[in-house]
């Protein structure tokens, strides 16, 4: 059905993309930044991948199910609440799209994984406009 080369490629596309969003939270000094997202990505293609190929007539959607809940924990472990507020959502959702993006390159719809990458870097930099308009409302 499918080749090793192809599911090298996929790989590696995963690796560049989570490294895109990454890099992004690394510049801006965040904990979880282009290692974890890397990983995250990488390890979402290969599980996808995985559920497909090496368990034919099993049904993928319980591997996809578990990567989501799985990615929670993670998600979770980056978020603190301090007396004044809450910090960490942001890198924890940008977790849970990393994810999000390994399993579409790792279910073969690399267009739909590289546009969310796009957007998912575009979002992360508007940080500029939200504090913009946080000051502008008080």
């Amino acid at each position: 059905m499918f080749s090793e080369l192809t599911f090298l490629l996929r790989l590696i596309l995963a690796f560049i993309l989570g490294a895109v969003i990454g890099y992004e939270r690394e510049r801006v000094d965040k904990p979880a930044g282009l290692r974890t997202h890397i990983l995250v990505s990488l390890g979402s293609c290969l599980f996808t991948i995985l559920s497909f190929a090496a368990f034919p007539g099993g049904d993928p959607s319980r591997v996809a199910s578990y990567i989501v809940a799985g990615i929670g924990f993670i998600g979770a472990g980056t978020i603190i609440q301090t007396r004044e507020r809450v910090v960490g959502i942001t890198t924890a959702a940008s977790l849970w799209v990393a994810a999000s993006i390994g399993m579409a390159v790792g279910a073969g719809f690399y267009l739909i994984a590289a546009v969310t990458t796009g957007l998912a870097y575009l979002t992360l930099r508007l940080g500029w406009l939200e504090k913009k308009v946080a000051k502008s409302s008080s």
